[in-house]
């Protein structure tokens, strides 16, 4: 269910960035994504609490206390009401200065952007409320309402489309509002559920000082992670908005727009995995726990792999068949951010495995204060001269070495072993990357850029992969269980 969400999210995602970026112009568009991202800046505080709401209701769940799972819920609510008013409070102060004050927005504009600003703030509002209804959703595994609830979400993108296109005088202030409403009916839905389907989850105020403590505590280095990576994240599309203007803005924004869809086919793996990780921790069954952490992180990598080599060797192809107008920069953003997140693939169960011991002091600190050495080392490449991709080299380099602290702070955390890791993962992964390249790279060289070669690369790394991963990236066991699939399949049809 959830990849069939991904497949119609990520379709319908590409094809509505399209549109938009057509209907509004590379100006607007960049506004769009440089003003969102000044609302972005104030949700870290909702990532942290969403990240340990989930955590400790999955942990009550593996330990079937119900009378505890309803407090951890109840409390997490309550906690996160107090957090939209506050980021209310400093979205309307600091938010709106900043946005008036210090960005590069045509004056002409800078009205449009002020009403793109409040609709994505009460966006927000409503994103941060409804999290320990999502949570408990996830922390039960029900998979396949999350995925109806999303594609009912990109559905809702189609109608947005529909109507923008025929109706509206400014584009970027109607858009903004139509996604405000979008994200009203989806978040009345993720209440509505939540409240008919799991015994938790009821609405009235509840206070216990030791929980409250215990929760905050654990999200307080869960805001500090959550914050350097929306902190830097945002601190460079604003540098490069100072230096570059609106455009680059633009071009980063579509490379973000590939990301997320190329990214959805491990954030949905790992969604479903992630569960089962922090239960069998509760429960005290560390192997299995190891097991699921070594396979998560292999097949993460895979997954992404298989459809990021693609799309990273024929961007400029794909690109131009994609937009009508492909900004400049476009590309070679597009090539470094999915060279990144093939990097930070492997660390998704590293990360969910220091969640469930719930020791993530050293973890969040070390690695959230990589992640702000970003914003440094870009801005002093960008004063130097260095061109605008610069932020995504310095992006790369640190996402390399956050990789092996956190193997080193995490392994004795679950008792997992740093060897094992690197021969179940790392070795298996290194042969199928050379396996996969060696015939669409001579094909590059030897072909002419059209649509003959498109297919043939797309063809030939799809098999250069598959091949690779099966006879280098998997184990005996796993090659068994993988020629059992097509008779599996064929009798789940019957």
């Amino acid at each position: 269910m959830l990849y069939i969400r991904m497949f119609f999210t990520m379709a319908v995602s590409l094809y509505t960035s399209r549109v938009i970026l057509d209907v509004l112009g590379v100006k607007d568009y960049g506004i769009y994504n440089l003003v969102g991202s000044i609302v972005l800046l104030f949700s870290f505080l909702n990532n942290a609490m969403g990240s340990s709401t989930q955590r400790f209701l999955t942990f009550e769940l593996g330990k079937k206390d119900f009378v505890k799972l309803r407090k951890v819920f109840l409390t997490s609510v309550n906690i996160h009401i107090i957090i939209a008013i506050l980021v209310f409070i400093v979205a309307e102060t600091i938010g709106l200065w900043f946005l008036n004050n210090k960005l590069n927005i045509p004056v002409e504009r800078l009205n449009a952007a002020n009403w793109v600003f409040q609709f994505s703030l009460f966006s927000l509002l409503l994103n941060i409320v409804q999290v320990p209804f999502y949570a408990s959703i996830i922390a039960h595994e029900k998979m396949n309402i999350y995925s109806y609830i999303g594609i009912t979400e990109v559905v809702l993108k189609i109608f947005i489309i529909i109507i923008i296109l025929h109706y509206g005088i400014d584009k970027l202030k109607f858009y903004s509002g139509l996604v405000f409403i979008s994200s009203l009916i989806v978040f009345g839905i993720y209440i509505w559920y939540s409240m008919s389907r799991f015994r938790e989850c009821i609405i009235k105020f509840y206070w216990e000082k030791d929980l409250f403590k215990k929760m905050s505590n654990f999200a307080g280095w869960n805001l500090w992670g959550a914050l350097s990576t929306v902190v830097y994240l945002q601190a460079v599309n604003i540098l490069l908005n100072i230096f570059f203007g609106p455009a680059v803005n633009a071009a980063r924004g579509i490379a973000f727009q590939v990301q997320g869809a190329v990214s959805s086919f491990v954030r949905n793996f790992q969604l479903a995995m992630n569960p089962q990780i922090v239960m069998s921790y509760s429960s005290g069954d560390l192997r299995n726990m190891h097991e699921l952490i070594f396979k998560g992180a292999k097949y993460s990598f895979f997954l992404l792999f298989f459809i990021s080599l693609p799309v990273i060797l024929e961007v400029e192809q794909l690109l131009k068949i994609w937009l009508k107008e492909v900004p400049n920069y476009t590309i070679i953003f597009t090539r470094l951010i999915l060279i990144n997140i093939l990097i930070e693939s492997v660390s998704g169960t590293l990360a969910t495995a220091a969640q469930s011991s719930g020791k993530i002091k050293l973890y969040q600190g070390a690695v959230g204060g990589l992640w702000l050495l970003i914003i440094p080392i870009s801005y002093l490449l960008l004063k130097l001269g260095f061109p605008p991709q610069s932020t995504f080299y310095a992006n790369i380099f640190i996402s390399f070495i956050a990789f092996f602290i956190r193997l080193a702070i995490i392994a004795p955390l679950v008792n997992l072993s740093i060897r094992s890791f690197i021969e179940k993962v790392v070795l298996k992964i290194l042969p199928v990357i050379v396996m996969a390249l060696i015939i669409p790279l001579l094909i590059l060289i030897t072909m002419s850029q059209d649509l003959i070669r498109l297919i043939i690369v797309g063809i030939t790394t799809i098999i250069s992969t598959s091949i690779g991963i099966y006879f280098f990236g998997i184990d005996i066991e796993e090659r068994k269980y993988v020629l059992k699939v097509p008779a599996f399949l064929l009798n789940k049809i019957k």
